[in-house]
């Protein structure tokens, strides 16, 4: 029979596609519907490794991919959120979660997936309900998980003619390690071993593949899936590299320890299928369920060997920003408001300070244009985003205290500075922004614009960093500093904004230029506001 290469490529890449965004929309609409929480369920759930495994597995689950989860907990790492052995236990628990998609597949109803993509599709277009939309995307993404599945099953049928692929076949059944490698190299290509395991079950459903010859690909399916947390650390913090190196510790020894014991392994699945009578997919995915359970049972115990192993393969010191409270302890708000006052103070500042940092790192940014500086802007803003919320809360519990009037004062002003260091913060990123429309309209700012934007950032970070050393020592020279500099901030602004008119008139600068130049100025002087407001209060109050 003459094999018609071009309609089995195309079959096969076509349903290979639909297969992944079915993936996709089954996972963003089961993310929606449970609410975007990851971070938290992650940040709360990890308490010890067991826990974190736990949490591993829910959140693959929701967002189905085991590298997601592995590129969140290694952003989650990078920013003090979790401990490399919090990590561990999650990267264990997405290996196991990713297993779901595989016994998904095993459920064999691809001769119903049209009329589960109609019917999905039917949810997202007639009915305009937010919820009903997410269940839609959950269907339609399930329906078209099982019809690329249909088209790449189909598309590989006429590989059993191949010479070539029955050698290979051939060849994986003598040599193990050799299917690990065709695994492992497949997976790094595609990044997702959700769709290698879900083309291996339909490989081995057609009959292109013994059961012998399919399991160590599917070793090298679970090392492959590690190349996305691998790609995501790269440049990251030395704990962020030591949490994706983690990932790919994990999956190698598991492999090594499975490949020891392959014909055991391999008897245990055959008798596994013949006594529950399972069809070729789910025996796959019951070989992989086992194998990703059985390696964590046997890794868990050792989770502290793991991070000793990975901190010596990368040395450092480990270098993140804390997105956690130090100081709000709740005990405090019991015994007594104004130590609780002072705690939460200590906690403004440490906001006030990353509020400072990322003015530093946004004004790096728009000086040199290196993509670290606005990765490190973002990261401290999501964390003066969450000290936001820890702080005004914990605010919120002693103001719900009796305090005398002097305190009372105080817990104004520290709620008041908490949203203004807040709005720093934003400010911030809306400057980042800007720079990243800078960049990816290939705007191009005047040298003279250019200085005036480096005085003018100059003076506002020292403005602010002037508002929060007033707010931490009660120093009213300082606070009486940062009105005097807020006011020639306010002028600045004015200045520029006008040579910036004459520039345009004369033809010096463009329209978009000057849109980012004047917005750029607009936030730097909302910032010195913001300072003023807290200098202002410091003013206003002897005893903070």
């Amino acid at each position: 029979m003459e094999i018609d290469i071009q309609e089995m490529l195309f079959q096969f890449l076509g349903g290979l596609g639909i297969f992944l965004y079915g993936i996709k929309q089954m996972g963003d609409g089961l993310q929606a519907s449970a609410g975007d929480r990851l971070r938290e369920i992650l940040d709360r759930f990890t308490t010890n490794p067991l826990m974190g495994v736990l949490a591993g597995v829910l959140v693959t689950v929701l967002i189905q991919s085991s590298s997601g989860t592995t590129v969140i907990t290694v952003g989650l790492v990078s920013a003090g959120f979790m401990t490399l052995r919090q990590a561990i236990g999650v990267i264990m628990g997405a290996n196991i979660g990713t297993t779901i998609t595989a016994f998904i597949i095993g459920i064999d109803i691809g001769e119903y997936s049209l009329p589960i993509l109609a019917f999905g599709s039917m949810l997202i277009f007639f009915f305009t309900s937010k919820k009903l939309n997410n269940i839609g995307r959950i269907v339609f993404g399930f329906g078209s998980l099982f019809y690329g599945l249909e088209l790449m099953s189909g598309g590989m049928k006429p590989l059993q003619q191949l010479d070539s692929f029955r050698e290979l076949t051939l060849n994986m059944a003598s040599s193990p390690i050799l299917g690990v490698f065709v695994g492992t190299v497949f997976t790094m290509v595609i990044q997702s071993s959700s769709a290698t395991i879900g083309i291996l079950q339909g490989l081995f459903a057609e009959g292109l593949l013994e059961l012998d010859a399919a399991l160590p690909v599917l070793f090298g399916d679970n090392i492959g899936t590690t190349i996305t947390a691998v790609l995501a650390s790269i440049g990251a913090s030395v704990a962020a590299r030591r949490a994706a190196a983690t990932h790919v510790l994990f999956n190698i020894i598991g492999t090594v320890i499975f490949l020891i014991i392959l014909p055991l392994y391999t008897a245990f699945i055959s008798y596994l299928q013949q006594l529950m009578g399972l069809n070729p997919e789910m025996t796959i995915a019951f070989a992989h369920g086992t194998f990703n359970v059985t390696n964590t049972f046997i890794q868990l115990p050792f989770v502290a060997v793991l991070a000793m192993i990975v901190t010596k393969l990368i040395p450092g010191e480990d270098s993140f920003i804390e997105y956690k409270p130090k100081h709000l302890d709740p005990i405090f708000i019991e015994q007594s408001s104004s130590i609780a006052l002072s705690q939460a103070k200590e906690e403004v500042v440490r906001m006030g300070d990353y509020a400072i940092k990322a003015m530093e790192e946004t004004h790096q940014y728009l000086k040199t244009k290196h993509q670290k500086h606005a990765s490190t802007a973002e990261q401290l803003e999501e964390a003066i985003d969450n000290l936001d919320q820890k702080i005004t809360d914990y605010l919120v519990k002693v103001g719900s205290k009796q305090m005398s009037a002097a305190e009372s004062e105080r817990h104004s002003t520290l709620l008041d500075a908490v949203r203004d260091i807040e709005r720093i913060g934003d400010h911030a990123e809306n400057v980042c922004e800007l720079v990243e429309y800078q960049q990816a309209n290939k705007v191009l700012i005047s040298d003279q614009a250019s200085a005036d934007l480096d005085e003018m950032f100059k003076l506002t970070i020292e403005t602010v960093s002037k508002s929060i050393r007033s707010l931490d020592s009660n120093d009213m020279d300082l606070a009486r500093q940062v009105v005097e500099q807020e006011e020639l901030i306010d002028k600045m602004e004015r200045k520029l904004r006008k040579q910036h008119i004459l520039r345009l008139n004369d033809g010096k600068c463009t329209g978009q230029a000057g849109m980012v130049f004047v917005d750029i100025i607009s936030n730097l002087e909302r910032m010195g506001d913001h300072a003023v407001n807290i200098a202002e209060a410091v003013l206003g109050i002897r005893d903070l």
